[in-house]
């Protein structure tokens, strides 16, 4: 045995450990950007966004519930996904049965299935195409830096969708609210001021909150 490579072993090993802390810590500072661009957070707030719009509540609910209420939607809807890493990544890698690069490799396989699932075809060219690459033969040869662009771009796209039809119903009163009172001559009399409580209470009359969590919960599966 080459009495050099003991050596050799402890100094490589003296060097990965650093390396390992510099990338659990650039791996934390991106944290915030993988929660709201690799799951279903964008489509959440985007869509609780457009429904405070529609309201015309302005404040009501503040940006910070907003924001909270679009977390935890998102922890619930990314909670099997999260099972699934923890299982197949996590557990192993605690166990010491896989290094930390598969480990990596392994937990970003049900991550990368979960927003394939909701990339439309057309985006995940769009970028294949950018980047001048030929298109897969299977999912599973797609790679990150391709499926995460695109994933967001569905995500918005999907989210606009559903604001849209959230937003058509709170238009129409706008429009009906501000067509009686200009017929009945109201015209120093703001249609906002008046069509903020209607749609309110149709709002709460028809389970609003109820009816675009659920649609939200729907749309991920």
């Amino acid at each position: 045995m080459n009495p050099v490579d003991p050596l050799l072993g402890a100094v490589s090993n003296a060097t990965a450990q650093p390396l390992k802390i510099l990338f659990v810590l650039t791996l934390l500072s991106i944290l915030p950007a993988i929660v709201m661009t690799m799951t279903g957070f964008v489509r959440t707030v985007v869509v609780l966004s457009f429904l405070r719009q529609g309201l015309g509540t302005q404040q009501a609910p503040p940006p910070q519930i907003v924001i909270g209420l679009a977390i935890f939607i998102t922890v619930f809807t990314m909670a099997p996904i999260y099972e699934e890493v923890r299982q197949t990544a996590i557990e192993p890698y605690q166990r010491g049965t896989i290094s930390d690069i598969q480990a990596l490799e392994t937990g970003s396989i049900p991550l990368r299935n979960f927003m394939l699932r909701q990339t439309r075809q057309q985006d995940l060219e769009l970028f294949y195409v950018a980047a001048r690459l030929p298109l897969p033969d299977q999912p599973d040869d797609v790679p990150m830096k391709v499926a995460i662009p695109a994933f967001v771009v569905s995500e918005l796209t999907t989210a606009f969708q559903m604001g849209v039809i959230i937003l058509l119903p709170f238009l129409v009163i706008d429009i009906a609210v501000a067509t009686i009172t200009m017929a009945m001559g109201m015209v120093m009399v703001s249609p906002q001021m008046l069509s903020l409580p209607i749609k309110i209470l149709l709002f709460v009359l028809a389970d609003g909150w109820n009816l675009v969590v659920g649609s939200l919960l729907q749309s991920f599966r």
